[in-house]
């Protein structure tokens, strides 16, 4: 196969397995089998391993592989990444609602949202042109650590923007959330770290905090 023809087929299969991902880990709705995803994935690595000036840091196959760091680097937030402050007693509640109105210079009554608050590591992912370049952890609010290598292996992160998802990609996007871990899969991972005579986390947060801020993508 020629450069240009592997080029044209390498861009078809991480569109494919891109695709795939997304409805397997975003939406929960496998379109493919496992060993369809396989296939396309044994495909593009053998392309790629051909044609390595091809390789891509948003391809599928760049998510783990990295080699181990000394220490992560430090990225400035261009926006502060504030913390949420806590409210245990009503009165709290109320402060809250009148800082609010004071905010927005009203009266009115406001409506709000309430949401159940997932315990994990606050981080930031930055795209651009729809490409996942960096990924960093809170920090202090204004500096963060660089931990882009180990957010890739969380196949629900998207290395590549798909447009169905968003009908216009911006050049510049930042994106805020939280790592977190459930509790089955906590539940799970304790119980191989035990046959394994390894010690158990304590929690899920730790669990999700340490796994995404080791200096070894590979989780060796």
């Amino acid at each position: 196969m020629k450069r240009e023809e592997a080029k044209v087929r390498i861009e078809k299969l991480r569109e494919e397995i891109n695709e795939a991902n997304y409805y397997y880990y975003v939406l929960d709705s496998p379109r493919i089998s496992d060993a369809a995803y396989d296939r396309l994935m044994k495909e593009l690595e053998k392309l790629e391993a051909q044609f390595p000036a091809l390789v891509t840091p948003d391809s599928p196959t760049q998510r783990v592989g990295a080699a181990p760091l000394e220490e992560f680097a430090t990225v400035t937030h261009t926006v502060p990444m504030l913390s949420l402050n806590n409210a245990f007693e009503e009165e709290e509640v109320r402060e809250f609602d009148q800082r609010v109105k004071k905010l927005l210079k009203t009266e009115e009554d406001i409506e709000y949202v309430i949401e159940p608050k997932l315990d994990g590591l606050a981080v930031e992912l930055v795209y651009l042109d729809g490409r996942f370049v960096i990924g960093s952890t809170r920090g202090d609010g204004v500096n963060g650590e660089n931990i882009t290598q180990n957010l890739k292996t969380i196949h629900a992160i998207p290395l590549q923007l798909v447009r169905k998802e968003i009908r216009k990609i911006p050049g510049r996007l930042e994106v805020r959330g939280e790592v977190y871990l459930g509790k089955k899969e906590f539940k799970e991972l304790n119980r191989r770290r035990e046959e394994a005579g390894e010690s158990l986390f304590a929690n899920p947060r730790n669990a999700a905090a340490g796994s995404v801020r080791q200096l070894d993508s590979k989780g060796k």
